[in-house]
C-alpha cells in the first residue's frame, strides 16, 4: 500500500514533475492512500472554487486512511520517543507515521529527513528519473 504525504499531492496537484507522474501511475494502480490529515491539511490549504474543486477530485480517488485510537495511540508514543532527541517530530508528522506504521505502508514522500528517524517505517522518495 503507497501512502501519500501531503508535500506530494501538492507537487502533483501543481504538475511539478516527478510526482505527477508518479502519482498518476499510483492512481492508475489503484495503490493509492493518504491519510485523514493529509486530506484535511490539502482542504483547509484549497483557495478559491477551482483549487478546492482539484483537491476534492485526488480526494475522491484516493483511500483515505482514518485516525482512529490506534493510531492515535502510536502517534503519541512517535512523539515522546522524539521528544528528546534534537529534532523533535511535530504531531502532524507523528500522525502521519502512525497512520503508516498502522497500515504497513510505504510513505511517499518529498522530504525523507522528516520521517528517516521513524524505526520501521519505510519511505520512498521519487528522483528525477521516476
Amino acid at each position: 500500500m503507497m501512502i501519500a504525504d501531503t508535500d506530494v499531492l501538492i507537487d502533483f496537484l501543481a504538475g511539478a514533475e516527478p510526482w505527477a507522474k508518479r502519482i498518476r501511475l499510483e492512481l492508475q494502480g489503484g495503490r493509492l492512500h493518504t491519510t485523514s490529515l493529509t486530506a484535511f491539511e490539502l482542504l483547509a490549504a484549497a483557495r478559491g472554487k477551482k483549487q478546492r474543486a482539484a483537491v476534492e477530485k485526488l480526494l475522491d480517488a484516493l483511500t483515505v486512511l482514518p485516525v482512529d485510537r490506534a493510531v492515535g495511540e502510536q502517534a503519541a508514543r512517535l512523539q515522546r520517543e522524539h521528544d528528546s532527541t534534537t529534532t523533535r517530530m511535530c504531531m502532524q508528522d507523528a500522525m502521519v507515521a502512525a497512520t503508516c506504521l498502522h497500515h504497513r505502508g510505504v510513505l511517499l514522500v518529498r522530504d525523507a529527513r522528516r520521517f528517516d528517524r521513524v524505526a520501521g517505517l519505510i519511505l520512498s522518495v521519487a528522483s528525477r528519473g521516476d
